[in-house]
């Protein structure tokens, strides 16, 4: 049985791939795309949209009555997603959220969706970097008290507008978790600092471009590195782990879920 999905943010560039892969996917049906009526889009069909051809299903703001949605799947914008965060806890549909950027009070309200419909909300979606995610915390126990710096370094594009990405700082947050709260968090370095503090954890971001994102995890010792890396070659690794979600989520009881769900990890 296909899983129908409505896709948040479909006249974006990430809302437009979503529907051309989705389109593609045997295993799913695209039932609504929702967005902004200000957008120059809105109306439009989302297939002619996406360049697959018509589809009949027109870019709207709000889930349609008719047929049932099985799951949101939401990259817009966090003014966006609480639009779409409110119609699925009133309907109780189950929604992907993979849109960063949120405020404390936003990540609240999201959180508290939880209560009344499933919830997937990470900082990345893609299916590699979730699993570097583990590979990082295990490594971070293993050398934990071994003497090693922690140094993340981020790449993207010259139109990112946030730094560090939201996935760096989930990595920091990863290690910290493990080494202890006093790690503190270093963004970049300048000028006569003096030597590196032993509870620190560095945080170094290019934007050059059209990078599509890489992520480099440095722990390091007097005498030995490993490092633990992950590169997007194109934004479709972000899609296919949007889309494997929305299956994942289809049908689960409310609650808080994880790319670690997805995963089996």
């Amino acid at each position: 049985m296909k899983t129908s999905i409505a896709v948040n943010g479909a006249c974006g560039r990430m809302g437009k791939r979503i529907l051309q892969l989705a389109h593609e996917d045997k295993s799913l049906r695209i039932v609504a795309a929702l967005d902004s009526g200000s957008h120059p889009d809105f109306g439009r069909d989302a297939g002619e949209l996406a360049g697959f051809g018509k589809l009949g299903v027109n870019v709207t703001t709000s889930l349609p009555a008719h047929p049932a949605v099985d799951a949101v799947i939401d990259f817009s914008m966090p003014e966006g997603t609480m639009v779409a965060l409110k119609a699925c806890v009133e309907r109780r549909v189950p929604i992907v959220v993979a849109t960063t950027g949120f405020t404390v009070e936003q990540r609240q309200e999201i959180e508290a969706a939880a209560h009344h419909t499933a919830v997937l909300l990470a900082p990345n979606m893609s299916l590699v970097v979730n699993v570097l995610f583990k590979l990082v915390r295990d490594a971070a126990k293993l050398l934990k008290d071994q003497g090693f710096d922690a140094e993340i370094i981020e790449r993207h594009h010259r139109f990112k507008k946030d730094a560090p990405s939201g996935t760096a700082s989930h990595f920091a947050k990863v290690i910290q978790e493990v080494w202890g709260e006093d790690f503190a968090i270093q963004h970049g370095r300048e000028g006569l600092i003096g030597e590196r503090p032993a509870k620190e954890i560095g945080m170094h971001a290019i934007r050059a471009g059209d990078n599509v994102g890489e992520h480099t995890i440095v722990f390091s010792t007097l005498g030995e590195t490993m490092e633990l890396v992950h590169k997007g070659h194109t934004r479709d690794a972000y899609v296919h782990g949007a889309l494997a979600a929305a299956k994942f989520l289809a049908g689960k009881p409310a609650g808080r879920y994880s790319m670690e769900d997805v995963l089996g990890l």
